[in-house]
């Protein structure tokens, strides 16, 4: 969306308003909640790797709902009060490093408010350049053309037009304006965008959530909320998995003029046996699918929610909220707790010492709350902590800054480097020395991760069709094909055999057990020196994962 195609706004206030209270800022929140949520599939479509990851509208969504929910039933007209509920909220529900950055800016704009009860052009200006400075110093090696970028041109544009007007609406107005231009200007930024014919992700959900603030302070009502008619992306359809699994989902929405027959369409969308019944105020929601996390943001948005319950009904996926958290037995002087997707992972994850495994992984990204909860019930006061996904690692670290334990993350980016990591764990060693042995030993594995393309791309000049299996090294897409075994192959042959001692399969939900058993006998004949090894992973959208040490 072009800085010219921002909507039109209707219902605006005839008078100018020149000051932000903490009522005004959490119905402006309430906006960028609502707008959000409408466009939340097409900001999940711009990711630049076509798979199944964290995506970061969903992580986005997630994070905002979360900071919504600690201020929507409160009638405080301090803003700086209202602002660190928020900011509060959003840290505590961060997911993805989208969400970790978002909450980040949030926190940012409550150190720009300071003490004040309110804020005028230029107080407003200032929280936004405090957030976009606050989530610059949160990244470690901060890049351009990401969302760092557009919250720091949405605060010049801010800055800029109040240093000319005191009226509010034109300062956010200016923001939006600066964030679209900046969101266009990405590609040009960073090649890999460009390359993948995508803007940021990341950089596009702040807009959007700039977008909701602004279009809520001109007096936009939620329920207009509409999404928009011409989309930069194409979203991803979503595609069942195999019959039988999924998660039951339960809720009630509360509130005031709820459209029953609205909020049954758009949840049968998302799953199946939905069972939608209610009137204006309440509306319980009862459906089996496949992205709860999906559902409950687009409920969320509607109204409040009481009685929310989910199961998963085969224990073959996820779990979203870290259902597998056990509680600790005895003290330790050392606990271990790790992110992991599939039940094969969890009970390999426990045998080999772990006390708590928080469910997530892939497309459902544990909040700071979900690992800050593990991490406070395990026996120890000293704690390490094992990421195992790239888009949990600033998640974690987080909750390290948070815990009133000692926290140590080691930076684990995939399962096979985490389990490589608890095989240098030496019980006897303190936290420093684990923590730090742990970290050496991820650079001793080689991560392959065999998925499916949510979407056409291409990337390095390898060409990749919708639902073509692709193999992935560290990280990074190497094969593309038809067969999950045989893109195992292709990308085994990337890597030196005279250095390879070992590979370990993990294999999937998805992957049939005589293809398994074949691709075990075929790596062997591959790797005639090396012992290779079947283990089941049980993780869903990846049929195979594969470390080689």
């Amino acid at each position: 969306m072009a800085a010219a195609e921002i909507p039109s706004l209707t219902g605006a206030a005839a008078m100018p308003i020149t000051e932000c209270d903490g009522r005004l800022f959490r119905e402006a929140l309430l906006g960028s909640l609502a707008w959000l949520t409408v466009n939340r599939d097409e900001v999940d479509s711009l990711n630049v790797f076509p798979v199944p990851d964290g995506d970061t509208g969903t992580n986005m969504l997630l994070t905002l709902q979360s900071a919504v929910e600690d201020i929507r039933d409160v009638d405080d007209a301090d803003l700086s009060r209202t602002a660190r509920r928020a900011s509060h909220g959003a840290l505590m529900g961060a997911r993805g490093n989208s969400g970790v950055i978002l909450s980040q800016i949030l926190r940012g704009f409550c150190v720009g408010i300071g003490s004040k009860p309110a804020v005028d052009a230029r107080g407003l200006a200032n929280a936004f350049r405090e957030g976009a400075d606050v989530a610059y110093r949160a990244v470690i090696k901060p890049t351009e053309g990401t969302m760092l970028t557009v919250a720091r041109e949405a605060a010049a544009g801010a800055e800029a037009e109040a240093a000319k007007t005191t009226n509010l609406t034109d300062v956010v107005r200016a923001a939006c304006t600066a964030a679209a231009a900046a969101v266009e200007r990405t590609p040009d930024q960073l090649p890999i965008l460009k390359q993948a014919g995508v803007v940021d992700a990341g950089g596009f959900g702040l807009q959007l959530i700039l977008e909701g603030f602004l279009k809520r302070m001109s007096g936009e009502a939620l329920q207009s909320f509409e999404r928009p008619a011409t989309q930069r992306a194409r979203p991803k359809a979503v595609e069942a998995p195999a019959a039988g699994w999924g998660y039951c989902t339960e809720f009630i929405i509360n509130g005031d003029g709820l459209a029953v027959d609205d909020v049954r369409a758009e949840i049968q969308r998302h799953g199946e046996s939905a069972l939608v019944v209610g009137d204006e105020s309440a509306i319980k929601v009862h459906v089996h699918t496949q992205e709860p996390a999906v559902v409950i943001s687009y409920a969320s948005g509607v109204g409040r929610l009481s009685r929310l319950k989910v199961d998963d009904m085969s224990s073959q996926h996820h779990r979203l909220q870290g259902d597998s958290i056990r509680r600790p037995a005895s003290t330790k002087h050392l606990a271990l707790v790790a992110v992991a997707s599939g039940d094969g992972f969890r009970r390999i994850l426990e045998s080999l010492g772990v006390d708590s495994v928080v469910g997530g992984g892939p497309t459902v990204n544990p909040s700071t709350e979900d690992i800050l909860a593990a991490v406070e019930s395990v026996p120890s006061d000293d704690v390490l902590l094992l990421p195992n996904n790239g888009n949990v690692v600033m998640t974690a670290q987080q909750v390290a800054e948070l815990s009133r334990k000692r926290v140590r993350v080691v930076p684990s980016r995939s399962l096979p480097q985490g389990i490589a990591a608890l095989f240098a764990f030496d019980f006897s060693a303190d936290l420093e020395a684990n923590a730090s042995a742990m970290s050496h030993a991820l650079s001793q594995v080689q991560t392959i991760e065999v998925t499916r393309a949510v979407r056409a791309t291409e990337v390095d000049g390898l060409k990749i069709a919708e639902n073509d299996v692709i193999g992935l090294l560290n990280d990074r897409i190497v094969v593309a094909g038809e067969a999950p075994d045989k893109v195992v192959k292709d990308v085994l042959t990337r890597i030196d055999a005279a250095k390879v001692g070992t590979v370990t399969i993990y294999a999937g939900v998805d992957a049939p057990e005589a293809e398994r058993e074949a691709l075990v006998t075929s790596v062997a004949k591959q790797f005639p020196r090396a012992s290779v090894e079947l283990q089941s992973g049980e993780q869903a959208l990846y049929p195979y994962i594969v470390a080689v040490e």
